[in-house]
């Protein structure tokens, strides 16, 4: 009768995979139809689109000079008054509407929009399009988060110094705390600065779902207005992110259309309670718990992290989606860096390059850990395989290794595997030794570990040390359950083998263990 075996606790809900695996994709299907309808109002619309653009556009950095002039390259000391104001919140506002209405968009605006005295901050979402920023002129032209490079842009740099904009530097190591004291600074100017607008996504997705907000929009802890944007046409031509359509592409393919339908919706200024004021993450979150009840779309902690990750996946051959892993969550529950996981994406491209579609079948997982297909590796596999479709992929991966497998490498641990190993106690593991406990924890008796054994033997003195061993373990972390089987193994059946009394007490025993496990996040899973 086969050795049963001890598993693992139960895993976390919150370790499931997110409702929307890749929000940063967009595959648009056009029909042949659509095709030809585009074709034939291009013919027609796009010219006369262009040159009504350009007309508006050229009034547009007239005025957008005579606002500016005199003004400070960088950045701004005071907020702009008076007439230049007067133009700004006016003039330039009716001139970007002229713009969007020579594109072809019909604006709808639902809401009343809060002053800055109600709600310095307006936190604009979903982010999907450079269309977006139709929620600024709808909003009167308030402070904008830029980059610093915008500004040198021909014709839209001297545009964007209308708004303001809190500027952010690439170059400048300190820009991020700059930028967060220059927003909370304006947010609690008590008016005298006009409103802050933030994407607080911080990238473009694909709308069908919320994104992890970033914390900028929420650490002055002054009330915020959620302002929803939707785009409820028949064919998406707006939305422009990771994958998918070029923007030259998105700007023609809604240049072609009759019109394209635009709705910029303020929900009620969101007053922060105490603890939120407090905690800026739990406040984004509310926040984007309103707009993702309001917008009927589900969220996930996905952020641009994720989409670093995904660039890193294609330059390691492996298939975009790849480095989709929800970094938020991932990186809260598991106390990972981005360095960290980058490294783990080299690690485990390193495995499934070579694999279909980049995900770890296991048959590859047993030929990379040089071990034939048996129960104890399928059981191991499982562990891995956390939707249980058959395969191993990188958001999987990040988690067993990190889960499962490094807080089984501890010294203690390792040093209890290694005595094990080490049948005649000289410190030292020849390939008998080694053979002989394998076949006994993974059930095969003609199991052959020379090469694994070679592997480990980093010296090739012919015998496995005790810092061989350990070196070996900490860089292949997914052996460490496989050499950590047999403890399990031989606690399961001592458990068996003892008095019905002794039992009940060992059971009370582990469950105090499971207990006292579980307080871990990484223990629970």
């Amino acid at each position: 009768m086969p050795q049963q075996r001890v598993f693992a606790l139960p895993r976390q809900q919150s370790l499931l995979l997110p409702a929307v695996i890749n929000p940063f994709v967009q595959d648009t299907k056009i029909s042949k139809t659509a095709v030809i309808k585009c074709v034939l109002l291009g013919i027609f619309l796009v010219p006369l689109r262009v040159i009504l653009m350009s007309l508006v556009l050229t009034l547009t950095w007239l005025v957008a000079f005579i606002i500016t002039f005199k003004q400070p390259l960088k950045g701004a000391v005071e907020p702009m008054t008076g007439w230049r104001r007067l133009m700004c919140e006016r003039v330039m506002a009716a001139l970007g509407r002229a713009y969007y209405f020579a594109m072809g968009f019909r604006v709808v605006v639902k809401g009343i929009q809060a002053s800055s005295l109600e709600a310095p901050i307006l936190a604009v979402a979903p982010h999907s399009s450079f269309f977006d920023a139709i929620a600024c002129l709808i909003s009167g032209l308030p402070s904008t988060v830029s980059r610093v490079e915008n500004l040198a842009t021909p014709i839209f740099g001297r545009i964007i110094r209308c708004f303001q904009p809190v500027l952010v530097s690439r170059t400048d190591p300190d820009s991020r705390k700059n930028t967060i004291l220059a927003i909370e600074s304006r947010a609690k100017s008590e008016g005298h600065w006009p409103q802050v607008l933030i994407f607080p996504e911080g990238t473009c997705t694909n709308r069908s779902c919320l994104i992890t907000f970033k914390q900028g929009a929420f650490i002055p802890g002054v009330p915020v207005q959620p302002v929803l944007l939707r785009y409820p046409n028949k064919m998406d031509t707006v939305t422009w992110t990771w994958q998918g359509h070029t923007a030259n592409m998105v700007l023609l393919l809604t240049l072609c259309q009759l019109y394209t339908t635009v709705e910029v919706e303020f929900l009620p200024p969101y007053v922060p309670k105490e603890d939120e004021k407090k905690s800026p993450a739990l406040f984004a979150s509310r926040v984007r718990d309103i707009m993702a009840k309001a917008l009927g779309v589900p969220m996930t902690d996905h952020t641009y992290e994720d989409c670093r990750l995904m660039i890193s996946a294609g330059e390691l051959t492996l298939p975009m989606e790849t480095g989709l892993v929800e970094f938020t969550k991932i990186s809260r529950k598991l106390n990972l860096k981005w360095d960290c996981l980058k490294k783990e994406l080299e690690s485990f491209a390193a495995m499934a390059s070579s694999c279909k579609g980049g995900n770890i079948t296991i048959e590859e997982f047993a030929r990379i850990l040089k071990l034939p297909v048996n129960p104890a590796l399928a059981e191991l596999f499982t562990l891995f395989d956390r939707d249980g479709d058959g395969t191993i992929d990188f958001r999987e991966y990040v988690i067993g290794v990190n889960i499962l497998c490094r807080p089984a490498n501890t010294e203690d641990v390792l040093k209890m595997a290694f005595q094990l190993f080490d049948i005649d106690e000289d410190g030292e593991v020849s390939l008998d030794e080694f053979n002989a406990l394998l076949r006994s924890a993974l059930g095969v008796p003609d199991l052959d570990m020379t090469k694994l054994f070679n592997e480990i033997n980093a010296d090739g003195s012919g015998f496995i040390t005790f810092n061989e061993f350990q070196m070996f373990a900490s860089s292949h972390p997914e052996y460490a359950k496989l050499f950590t089987t047999y403890l399990e193994l031989q606690r399961y059946q001592a458990s068996q083998e003892a008095m019905p009394g002794d039992l009940e007490l060992a059971g009370q025993i582990r469950k105090g263990e499971a207990t006292e496990d579980s307080i871990s996040d990484k223990k629970d899973d």
